[in-house]
C-alpha cells in the first residue's frame, strides 16, 4: 500500500505545482530552483548573484530549512526580497509551501524568483515547486561521484553549478569525471565551473541567467 500513497502525494503537489507555475508565469517571472547537499554553496551563490546582478534585475528568494532563518536574513542583507520557509525537519519543499509563501513576497515587477531547497539531493528532486528549471549545485569538496551516484537531479536539472573550484588543490576532486557522469545523464545540461569566494566562472552563469529570462520574457522555450 505504500506506492499508492507516495503516488497520490506527489500528484496532488503536481498539480498545486501547475498552479503556481501558472501564477508566476502570468506575472512573467524566471523561477529556478536550487538544489544541492549542505554547504555546497546555494546561499553564497545567491549571495553574490543578488549582488551582481541588482542594476540588471529585481529578485526575491524563498528560503528552505529545517530550522533557523540564518540564510534568509544573508539573503535579505543583499537588498533582494526574501521570506524564509523552516520545514521543521521536511526533508524537502513542495508547491504547497511554495504558494503560501508567495502571499508573503511583493512579485510586482519581479523578473526572477530563486528556491533554495532544503539541502538535499534526493527529498527534494521528485517535489515540482512550480519552477521553470531545477539549478544544481555540487561543490568539489563532496566527490566527483555524486552524479553518478544521485542520478536524478543531473537527468532533470537544466544547469549544473560545480562550486569551490578553488579548492581543487586540496581536494580529490576529478572535474572531467564529474562533467563526464553529468553530461551522461543529460546531454543538454548546462556546466558552470565557480568559485564564489574569487567570483571565477560568474559571469558564464550570469550569461545563462540573461538568457533564461529574456526567453521567460519573450515567451521562448526554456
Amino acid at each position: 500500500m505504500q506506492i499508492p500513497v507516495v503516488r497520490n502525494v506527489l500528484e496532488a503537489n503536481e498539480k498545486m505545482a501547475a498552479h503556481v507555475r501558472k501564477r508566476l508565469s502570468d506575472s512573467g517571472i524566471l523561477t529556478l530552483n536550487l538544489i544541492s547537499s549542505p554547504g555546497a554553496g546555494k546561499t553564497t551563490l545567491l549571495e553574490r548573484t543578488l549582488t551582481d546582478l541588482a542594476g540588471e534585475f529585481r529578485m526575491a528568494v524563498v528560503e528552505g530549512d529545517l530550522q533557523t532563518d540564518n540564510d534568509a536574513r544573508r539573503v535579505a542583507a543583499t537588498g533582494a526580497q526574501a521570506v524564509q520557509i523552516n520545514t521543521d525537519g521536511g526533508c524537502h519543499l513542495d508547491s504547497n509551501m511554495i504558494l503560501t509563501a508567495l502571499d508573503s513576497l511583493d512579485l510586482e515587477g519581479v523578473d526572477i524568483l530563486f528556491i533554495e531547497n532544503v539541502g538535499n539531493l534526493v527529498c527534494p528532486v521528485e517535489f515540482d515547486c512550480g519552477e521553470d528549471a531545477k539549478v544544481a549545485l555540487l561543490s568539489v569538496a563532496e566527490g566527483d561521484d555524486k552524479p553518478e551516484k544521485y542520478p536524478l537531479l543531473f537527468n532533470l536539472a537544466q544547469a549544473l553549478v560545480l562550486n569551490k573550484v578553488d579548492l581543487l588543490p586540496y581536494v580529490d576532486f576529478d572535474m572531467g569525471r564529474a562533467r563526464n557522469f553529468a553530461t551522461k545523464l543529460n546531454k543538454e545540461l548546462d556546466i558552470f565551473e565557480v568559485s564564489c569566494r574569487h567570483g571565477q566562472g560568474l559571469q558564464e552563469w550570469y550569461d545563462w541567467l540573461r538568457a533564461m529570462r529574456a526567453a521567460k520574457k519573450e515567451g521562448r522555450p526554456l
